[in-house]
């Protein structure tokens, strides 16, 4: 177990080594496409700055500021850092003074947190996958989920890698009977990113599949399962009452994230479908005139591969998972947004363990080739700051 364990982390890690250098590369060989909003060191860094893009920044003001001061604090009735969630930028403040006190130790923090929670995260899907499939198998679910073409973003100053390693980590331990580890796995999840708190139907499911529904379970294990349960909220809901300190409106923060122009709650095929109708009845003068018609193609392509794959999810591993995919692509769906669409896909590691289940090998082999050359396009795209976020 610990040189399987070792293995896996250590290629994680090299993987984004390597990623790492084809950054820099694209960033020496190519033009940017808009000036930088901020660099890590105050001065441009064709190497460094590849890290931090867009969303970053926004991490580094509640790392440094907290959500009061700064250029992101709380500004009432307006957009503001409390829209992003904290566990991330506090452990890349905690993480960073192990740097030094520094503005640049922010940024190295955040790089420390997500390097080390996706090598944490692909050893998680090894063995969570392990639970369904072979070994050969669950291997083949982690070099997916590595090389999807928007898993570039665990390599950056971001809060996927720490919500996916949390996340599956959450999903494990409940599927091996381990109920309150996974629940503050959970609770750091739903601490970390909105969207955490959508796996909970998917968790009460296994809890009615591992203790609720078999007279073989006693009391107590019902009783530790459903702490487990009542544990996940926690991070969403501490998160709620300092906003409430702070605003006096305990979900603040979900009006500040429709101020960005997110409103959940509406259909989930509105905006695909929109997207659609352009892509068919106009494709060349949707893509070559509109500024985010490429972006929103990338994004909407990942987004729809995800829904097509639902039922097949659902059917294969069962219903915690189908409704763990759903649920999670209901959400930033129904916000009438096709914006960031890739990086939710991303996360829902089902599609990988579904991929690497029920495809031959040679179909595998295509389907890792062609997530590795969309993988390197992303990438590019997000190193030259083109709106692919």
């Amino acid at each position: 177990m610990r040189a399987t364990v070792l293995k896996i982390a250590g290629l994680a890690i090299a993987f984004r080594i390597f990623s790492a250098l084809l950054a820099l590369f694209v960033n020496v060989l190519f033009p940017n496409y808009q000036p930088e909003q901020f660099t890590v060191f105050g001065t441009p860094s064709a190497f460094w700055d590849a890290f931090a893009r867009y969303d970053s920044g926004w991490y580094w003001q509640i790392a440094r500021y907290g959500y009061i001061g700064g250029a992101g604090g709380y500004v009432e009735g307006g957009r503001s850092a409390i829209g992003f969630f904290p566990a991330y930028p506090i452990l890349m403040r905690y993480v960073g003074r192990a740097f030094g006190r520094r503005a640049v130790d922010l940024y190295l923090g955040g790089l420390v947190i997500s390097w080390l929670a996706f090598a944490v995260a692909m050893v998680l899907v090894f063995y969570l996958a392990r639970l369904d499939v072979s070994r050969r198998r669950a291997s083949w679910a982690v070099l997916l989920a590595t090389t999807f073409p928007f898993a570039f973003i665990y390599g950056t100053v971001y809060s996927e890698a720490l919500f996916l390693a949390a996340t599956v980590g959450c999903v494990y331990l409940f599927r091996t009977k381990r109920w309150v580890l996974g629940g503050l796995c959970g609770a750091l999840a739903t601490a970390t990113r909105v969207n955490g708190i959508m796996m909970w139907p998917a968790l009460a499911w296994i809890v009615w599949q591992q203790v609720g529904g078999s007279k073989a379970a006693s009391r107590a294990e019902q009783l530790r399962a459903a702490a487990g349960l009542l544990l996940v909220p926690l991070g969403i809901g501490a998160y709620s009452l300092y906003i409430f300190a702070i605003t006096g409106r305990p979900f603040e923060w979900a009006a500040t994230i429709e101020r960005w122009g997110y409103h959940p709650g509406g259909s989930p095929v509105s905006v695909l479908w929109v997207l659609g109708h352009a892509l068919v009845t106009r494709p060349y003068a949707f893509l070559a005139g509109e500024r985010m018609a490429p972006y929103d193609s990338l994004n909407g392509l990942a987004a729809v591969f995800a829904i097509l794959a639902v039922p097949f999810v659902w059917r294969s591993l069962g219903a915690a998972y189908g409704v763990f995919m759903a649920a999670n692509l209901w959400l930033p769906l129904s916000s009438g947004q096709v914006e960031g669409m890739g990086r939710y896909v991303a996360v829902l590691f089902p599609l990988f363990i579904w991929l690497a289940k029920v495809c031959p090998r040679r179909m595998l082999i295509g389907v890792a080739v062609l997530f590795a050359m969309l993988y390197t396009l992303c990438l590019a795209l997000f190193t030259n700051l083109h709106p692919l976020f």
